[in-house]
């Protein structure tokens, strides 16, 4: 029997192709355990039917208290003060809490309202355009696929989109990293530091002066009594204003640098912008923005895929490997903007299922076609193996982009 291929989901090599180790993982070994750096085992989950199931599968938990045995939580390291409120959002907590936050938000991405919110994108999609035009290059991350959506989450949110450098700090340090304890205690606890008296200060102030924004929303649901805690507030904020912009830059960003790599699709798009809906699906299947789901936690022994998982152990399902999956998708590893039965698992399902992905979708989809249609010689800069990626095994995202026209 084949041995499953060696897996490091830190080392930079990896990262940049990590598809052929998840094509061996998918038929050698689908449910596979590996042990991080921090010392803890993790179980990657490869296979599209055994995603969705989990992604479904309400044995699978969030809040790691509630399921670890008396001699798994005493090998867990204590957890820095600072980091215990963060964990207060929808993405990291079951229900029933999980309905009662995720309701709280809800009303702020139907897709009516994203509707509405069609002419501002675009507006600053032209501005950052604008900025380089005549520069003849830019870094594609930098100069447009970051400041798109950070401007967009924080005038939803209601902060100072002129504060999204600090963001953009705090967020990558929040979703990067190894989870050795100097990263934790160098990068990530003074970066949470940072952002936790960011927000708190702001909290104060939307009570002084409410506005018609989100956060003045979030923080009257706290003051109305029982629907939302002081750490509550600060850990959904959190989330929202990483998930609110995260995804879509390394949407925007993995998208073009897909495109640009297969010349063929990118003309079949310039030549029928009315296929810009079907092509952000695929880019999202193909090389989406998220490469594995943050993690989660088996209750009780469970068996998927005829293995068992025992009770207390950390699962990671990888959404890039199941998306690539060809029991699932027809010549997977093709880019095909006209595919059509493409239900891939880019925002995930289940409970869990991402709230901002009308969203999300919208944003590229504005970001890509006004990039074609003004960029018309857009081309790369340099090799895409010379680009870095960045670390971490939630995100699947490039450092840099940088491109001409």
């Amino acid at each position: 029997m084949p041995q499953p291929p060696r897996v490091d989901p830190f080392d930079p090599a990896f990262k940049a192709n990590p598809y052929p180790t998840y094509a061996e993982l998918r038929s050698t070994a689908p449910i596979h355990r590996i042990t991080l750096p921090d010392g803890r085992g993790v179980w990657l989950v490869t296979r599209y039917e055994d995603v969705l199931a989990i992604f479904k599968d309400e044995r699978f938990v969030k809040d790691w208290r509630k399921v670890l045995t008396p001699e798994q939580l005493a090998q867990i390291p204590q957890i820095p003060p600072v980091m215990e409120p963060l964990s207060k959002n929808m993405l990291e907590t079951d229900p029933p809490d999980h309905e009662r936050l995720r309701a709280l938000v809800s009303k702020a991405f139907t897709p009516r309202l994203i509707e509405r919110m069609h002419p501002r994108i675009q507006a600053i999609a032209d501005s950052l355009l604008d900025a380089v035009e005549d520069k003849g290059e830019m870094d594609l991350i930098d100069d447009y696929a970051f400041p798109l959506p950070i401007t967009v989450i924080a005038e939803l949110l209601g902060v100072a989109s002129e504060d999204r450098e600090k963001f953009r700090a705090w967020t990558d340090a929040a979703v990067s990293g190894n989870g050795t304890t100097e990263y934790l205690e160098t990068v990530l606890v003074p970066h949470m530091q940072a952002f936790s008296d960011y927000l708190l200060e702001m909290f104060e102030e939307k009570r002084e002066n409410p506005k018609d924004d989100l956060i003045s929303a979030l923080v009257r649901a706290e003051e109305a009594g029982e629907r939302l805690s002081e750490d509550e507030l600060l850990g959904m904020v959190f989330l929202l204003l990483v998930a609110g912009h995260e995804t879509t830059v390394n949407l925007i960003g993995n998208g073009t640098l897909a495109l640009l790599q297969h010349p063929d699709q990118l003309e079949k798009l310039r030549n029928d912008p009315s296929l810009i809906k079907s092509a952000i699906e695929e880019l999202l299947r193909y090389d989406g923005p998220l490469e594995a789901s943050p993690e989660r936690f088996a209750r009780e022994d469970v068996a998927i895929g005829g293995t068992v998982i025992p009770r207390g152990e950390m699962v990671r399902v990888v959404i890039a490997a199941a998306d690539r999956d060809p029991e699932r998708f027809p010549d997977p590893d093709a880019l095909d903007i006209t595919r059509t039965d493409n239900r891939h698992l880019a925002f995930g399902k289940g409970i869990h299922h991402c709230l901002g992905a009308p969203l999300a979708r919208m944003e590229g989809q504005i970001a890509i076609d006004t990039l074609l249609r003004r960029m018309p010689g857009l081309r790369l800069q340099e090799p895409p193996e010379s680009m870095s990626w960045r670390p971490g095994m939630v995100m699947r995202g490039l450092q840099g982009l940088p491109v001409e026209f």
